[in-house]
C-alpha cells in the first residue's frame, strides 16, 4: 500500500533521475562534434551548412550510447540515413506542397509509417523520430541549400560523429586488445562483478536488486558480442560463456539466503579485472565446498580459469589450493554420466535466441504495436503542424518536431515526458536568453553548441536535462542560421505539442486494446519460464541421458531476459496517468512470481547438478508457484 504523502507514480517518474558515472570518452566526442565543424563553416562563410553539420552531429549524439564501438555504426547510422531521407522528403514537401491543411495530411501519413516502423526495435525507433524531426525541419526551417545537400550536410554531420567515435582510443590501458572492443570488454567485465556484488549481497536486503542488475549485465554482454568474428571477440565470448555457471551458482545461492564468505566474491572480481585490462587473472580463492551451491561456484571458478588460460591471453590464471574440506568431491553428476563441462566454446544464449535485438521483424509494423505506434504519431505530428502553421506560418517546424519526441510510446510513460519536456525547454529558452544577450556573435554560439554537444552525454541521466541542454544547442543553431532569437516562442510551442500528444496519446482507438503491450511481454516471459522448468525438471527424471547444461543456460538465458523485458514494460505502465495504469493492474505481481519461479529453478538445477534429483522442499516450492501462476 502506498503511504498516505507519497507521490503518485506518474510524478515520481518525472522526477527520478538515473545515476551513472560521467562518461568521459562521450563527452569528449561531443565537445569535438558539432562545435568545430559550425567553426569551419562559419570560417568558410557558410553558416547554414554549419547548422545542417551540427544537426546530424546532434541528433547522432542523442543515440551515442556507451557500448561496443563497431555496433555504433549501425546504431548511429541507420538513424542518420532515414534522418537524411527525412530531410530530403521534407525539402520536397516544403517546397512544392502549399502550406496549410494539405502539408498536415501529409504529415499524418508521414508519422503513420514512422511510428508503425518505430515498433521494430530500439534502432528502428530512433530511426522513425530522425525521419519524422528531419521531415519537419526539412520543410519548414528556411535553409538556402536544396533537398539533396542538406540530406547531404546532415549525414555528413552524423559520419563525423561516428567517425569520432570509432577512432578516438580508449582510456583504458590493455594487453593484447585493440581498443575497438572496449565496449564488449566492459560489458563482460560488468557481469563478473555483477556475479562479485551479488554474493556480497548474498542474505542481505539487497540480494534481489543485485540479481536483476547481474540479469541487466549478461543482457547487455549477450547484445554486445553478437556480432564479429574477430580473435578478439572470440575470446571475450569464450569469457562470457564462463561467466554463466558462475551467474547460475550465485543466484542459487542467493535463493538459498544463506551468507557466504566474503572472498567468494573475489575470484570474480579478479576475472573482471583481467577481461578489462588484458593481464592474468592470477591465483582465484576458492571458496569452501560446504553445500550445492558453493560446490557449483568452485567449479565455475575452475571452468573460468580454464577459459581464460585457454584464450591465449591470461596465463597464469588458476585455483589457489584447497583447504582438506574443500576437496571433498561433489556427488551427483558423475554418477550419472556426466562430468563438468568444460567452457563452451560457442556460449550460450548468443545464438537463435527469439528475443535478439539483431532481428528485424516486419510483422511488428503491421501488427497491433505498429499499428497503435503508427496512428497515435500521426495524429499528433499532423495535428502539430496543421496548429503550427496556423499560429507560426514563416517558422513553424518546431511544434512538429517537438511532438515527434513526446508521442513515441516506446520512449517512456506519456505523463512524464511531458511534463520533463515542459519543464526542460523553459528552463534551457530562459537560460539562452540570457546567455545570448552577452556573448559575442557567432562565436559565442559556436561556443555553446560545443559545450551542449558535451552535456548531452551527462544529460540523459534525465529527461529535463536532456531537453534543456538539447533546446540550448537548437536555438544557438536557429540563430547562426540567421534567424532572430526565439526563446519566448518555443516555450509557447512546445506548451502546444505538451497538450497535443496529451490528448492524442489518451485517445481511445476503435480496436486498440490498452495494456496490450504488457501483456504481449508477461506471456512470453511466462512461456520461457515454463520450458525452463520442464527443462531442469526432466534431467532428474528417471531415464534421463544426462545433462545438457549448455541448453539449460540458453534457456534460463532466456526467462531472465524476458523476465526483465516483461518487468520494465509494466514498470512503465504503472508509472501512465492512472487512466492508462489501470490496464496494467495486477500485472507487478505476476512478474513477481515469475521471478521466484525462475529463481527457484536455478536453485534447483545446482542441487541436479549435484546430487542428481530434485529436493523435496525445492519440488514443493515449484509446485506452489506454478499453482500461484495458474490461479
Amino acid at each position: 500500500m502506498r503511504r498516505p504523502h507519497s507521490l503518485p507514480p506518474w510524478l515520481s517518474h518525472a522526477l527520478r533521475a538515473q545515476r551513472a558515472p560521467v562518461p568521459w570518452p562521450a563527452v569528449v566526442r561531443g565537445a569535438l562534434a558539432g562545435g568545430p565543424l559550425l567553426l569551419v563553416a562559419i570560417a568558410a562563410g557558410q553558416p547554414s551548412s554549419g547548422v545542417l553539420l551540427a544537426l546530424g552531429t546532434l541528433l547522432a549524439g542523442v543515440n551515442d550510447r556507451p557500448g561496443p564501438r563497431l555496433a555504433a555504426v549501425s546504431r548511429l547510422g541507420g538513424p542518420a540515413l532515414a534522418g537524411a531521407l527525412g530531410m530530403t522528403v521534407g525539402s520536397f514537401v516544403g517546397g512544392a506542397l502549399p502550406t496549410g491543411a494539405l502539408i498536415a495530411c501529409v504529415f499524418a501519413v508521414l508519422g503513420l509509417v514512422g511510428g508503425a516502423f518505430s515498433a521494430v526495435g530500439p534502432v528502428a525507433s530512433s530511426a522513425g523520430t530522425q525521419f519524422l524531426v528531419t521531415v519537419a525541419i526539412g520543410a519548414g526551417m528556411p535553409l538556402p541549400e536544396p533537398g539533396w545537400q542538406r540530406a547531404l550536410l546532415f549525414a555528413g554531420g552524423a559520419a563525423w560523429l561516428i567517425l569520432l567515435r570509432l577512432l578516438l582510443p580508449s582510456p583504458v590501458r590493455t594487453k593484447g586488445l585493440g581498443y575497438l572492443y572496449d565496449g564488449e570488454r566492459a560489458a563482460v567485465a560488468s557481469v563478473y562483478e555483477a556475479v562479485a556484488r551479488l554474493l556480497d549481497a548474498v542474505g542481505g536486503p539487497e540480494a534481489q536488486a543485485r540479481r536483476v542488475a547481474l540479469t541487466a549485465a549478461l543482457d547487455q554482454a549477450q547484445d554486445a558480442l553478437r556480432r564479429g568474428r574477430s580473435r578478439a571477440t572470440r575470446r571475450l565470448r569464450r569469457q562470457y560463456s564462463a561467466a554463466l555457471p558462475l551467474a547460475e551458482a550465485a543466484t542459487a545461492l542467493a535463493w538459498a539466503g544463506q551468507p557466504v564468505a566474503a572472498r567468494a566474491g573475489e575470484g570474480p572480481r579478479r576475472l573482471a579485472a583481467a577481461v578489462r585490462t588484458g593481464e592474468a587473472a592470477g591465483a582465484l580463492p576458492a571458496p569452501v565446498r560446504a553445500d550445492a551451491g558453493l560446490r557449483a561456484l568452485d567449479e565455475a571458478l575452475l571452468r573460468a580459469a580454464e577459459a581464460f588460460d585457454g584464450s591465449g591471453a591470461h596465463p597464469g590464471a588458476a585455483v589457489e589450493q584447497r583447504s582438506p574440506v574443500a576437496a571433498t568431491p561433489a556427488p551427483g553428476p558423475t554418477s550419472r554420466g556426466s562430468a563438468p563441462d568444460p567452457a563452451p566454446q560457442t556460449p550460450a544464449g548468443l545464438e537463435g535466441s527469439p528475443q535478439s535485438p539483431a532481428r528485424f521483424d516486419w510483422r511488428r509494423v503491421v501488427g497491433p504495436a505498429g499499428r497503435e505506434y503508427g496512428v497515435r504519431v500521426g495524429l499528433s505530428f499532423g495535428a502539430s503542424a496543421a496548429v503550427a502553421q496556423a499560429l507560426h506560418p514563416l517558422h513553424w517546424y518546431w511544434l512538429p518536431a517537438t511532438a515527434v519526441f513526446l508521442v513515441k510510446p516506446d520512449l517512456g510513460p506519456l505523463a512524464s515526458r511531458a511534463l520533463c519536456r515542459a519543464a526542460g525547454t523553459v528552463a534551457g529558452a530562459v537560460l539562452f536568453a540570457g546567455l545570448a544577450a552577452v556573448l559575442p556573435h557567432p562565436l559565442g554560439l559556436v561556443a555553446l553548441v560545443a559545450a551542449c554537444g558535451a552535456l548531452i552525454p551527462v544529460a540523459t541521466r534525465h529527461f529535463a536535462a536532456q531537453t534543456a541542454v538539447v533546446t540550448v544547442l537548437v536555438l544557438s543553431l536557429v540563430m547562426v542560421g540567421g534567424e532572430p532569437q526565439a526563446s519566448w516562442g518555443r516555450i509557447t510551442e512546445t506548451l502546444l505539442a505538451c497538450a497535443i500528444v496529451l490528448v492524442a496519446g489518451h485517445l481511445p482507438l476503435p480496436g486498440g486494446h490498452r495494456g496490450g503491450g504488457v501483456r504481449v511481454r508477461l506471456a512470453v516471459a511466462h512461456d520461457a519460464a515454463h520450458a525452463y522448468v520442464r527443462h531442469v525438471m526432466s534431467e532428474s527424471a528417471p531415464g534421463a541421458e544426462g545433462i545438457d547444461r549448455h541448453g539449460r543456460w540458453a534457456l534460463r538465458r532466456e526467462a531472465y531476459r524476458t523476465l526483465a523485458q516483461a518487468r520494465a514494460a509494466v514498470d512503465l505502465a504503472a508509472a501512465e496517468l492512472p487512466v492508462l495504469a489501470r490496464h496494467s493492474d495486477g500485472s507487478r505481481q505476476v512478474t513477481v512470481v515469475l521471478e521466484r519461479l525462475v529463481d527457484a529453478t536455478t536453485a534447483c538445477a545446482v542441487q541436479v547438478d549435484d546430487t542428481g534429483r530434485v529436493p523435496e522442499q525445492h519440488a514443493r516450492r515449484i509446485d506452489v508457484l506454478l499453482a500461484e501462476l495458474a490461479a
